[in-house]
């Protein structure tokens, strides 16, 4: 076999916070029930995001399983996103699993709430961790058998982890200053690990589509299936491709009249047509091909930012100060076993609340805008600390003093 394709695709909506003021506390506990026509609002956005990405998007996959079946793909789908279909689009979750009946669709372990409780709190993180698995299983009838990080986030302790709690195989982001002169376009071996193998997302080739597809100040606009086909027929030094991507890169991040939806339509098509090239899960990956090298990852990187690290949702005082917080009730919340209060603090937990108050400029910046509910990362800061002061406020009732 000369070359495959691994794409990768993740599914996500956070339960984003109301504008909770300060007259909410201790009086309202609603934190992610915001008017339809509000911009915070979650059915709102959900409405939006499935109508432009995730119905249109899962017709084509399913079309494609159809048309070739030699098509087949990876994707990770969080805890909060399904509980959003459940509640208010059934027939789009639909979509999703018919895409999986086929067979040819596998589902990527991570965490339930999309959070970053590893790097705070290792029992909250498996918690976490089995949510998902069990979720995955009712739902789709799988059981993942590779680790996704929230965001791509990955260290050598991530993969030790993984390796002793039995996943195949974990991803992370194919950074420069990581693979040195080496190719994300192989298959490695975690250091410190001695089953797992590590899939490392080739970011350039994935951001061409994610965020440069549109561009038309691009040198390498307008991308079409046959020309990107031929960039990696053009390759000589690659066993497998990593494309690792949003979802809703698919109508939502680029919209449907910059061509995306047509660039997929194909792109199975013009990949299949040389001898030997393939698609393939990101198990199937890790079954084909023998790792390299070892690729040794002290310091965490994950797939976001200029920086590739923590700093998009660590980077400043205010993300600092609300993720501590959070988890500084850890065992206060959870020895409360009130269910409906451990599931507010777990839902404040995922990474996007804290990636809503970064503050970076240029490029960055612009990104973090474009995701964020909220007119500045000032008032993202001030209605979660709202939130967390009547969690405060909640336990107080159960006699906790803080």
């Amino acid at each position: 076999m000369s070359k495959a394709i691994a794409l990768y695709l993740h599914v996500h909506q956070p339960y984003r916070i109301r504008n909770y003021s300060v007259f909410d506390i201790a009086n309202q506990h609603d934190y992610f029930d915001a008017p339809y026509d509000d911009k915070t609002s979650n059915k709102r956005i959900m409405d939006k995001v499935a109508e432009k990405s995730y119905l249109p998007t899962n017709r084509r996959l399913l079309q494609l399983l159809q048309d070739h079946p030699e098509f087949r793909l990876s994707m990770s789908i969080t805890g909060t996103v399904i509980e959003q279909l459940e509640r208010w689009a059934p027939h789009v979750l639909q979509s999703f699993k018919d895409l999986t009946d086929t067979g040819r669709v596998e589902i990527v372990a991570e965490t339930f709430h999309h959070s970053l409780a590893f790097f705070y709190s290792r029992d909250e993180f498996e918690i976490q961790v089995q949510m998902h698995k069990e979720k995955i299983q009712q739902v789709f009838g799988q059981t993942p058998q590779v680790f996704r990080n929230t965001e791509l986030s990955y260290n050598n302790d991530l993969a030790y982890w993984a390796d002793k709690a039995g996943y195949k195989g974990i991803l992370a982001e194919g950074w420069d200053k990581v693979l040195g002169w080496r190719s994300s376009n192989f298959m490695y071996r975690p250091a410190h690990t001695e089953n797992i193998r590590l899939l490392m997302k080739n970011y350039r080739l994935s951001d061409d589509i994610a965020f440069r597809f549109g561009d038309r100040n691009w040198s390498g606009w307008p991308l079409t299936a046959d020309k990107f086909a031929g960039w990696l027929n053009d390759s000589q030094d690659a066993q497998v491709y990593n494309l690792f991507m949003d979802y809703e890169t698919f109508g939502e991040h680029q919209w449907e009249a910059s061509g995306i939806f047509d660039f997929l339509d194909h792109l199975p098509k013009e990949w299949l047509k040389t001898p030997g090239n393939a698609f393939m899960t990101v198990s199937e990956t890790i079954d084909a091909f023998e790792p390299v090298d070892y690729v040794d990852v002290p310091d965490t990187i994950t797939w976001a930012d200029t920086e590739r690290d923590l700093s998009a949702w660590l980077g400043n005082g205010m993300q600092g100060c609300a993720i501590n917080a959070m988890y500084e009730l850890k065992d206060a919340i959870l020895n409360t076993n009130n269910l409906a209060l451990i599931e507010d603090w777990r839902r404040m937990q995922t990474s996007d609340h804290y990636y809503y108050m970064c503050t970076k400029w240029f490029n960055d910046g612009d990104i973090h805008a474009y995701f964020s509910p909220y007119d500045n990362p000032y008032d993202a800061y001030i209605a979660f600390m709202n939130a967390y002061r009547d969690l405060r406020f909640r336990l107080q009732e159960y006699g906790v003093t803080l």
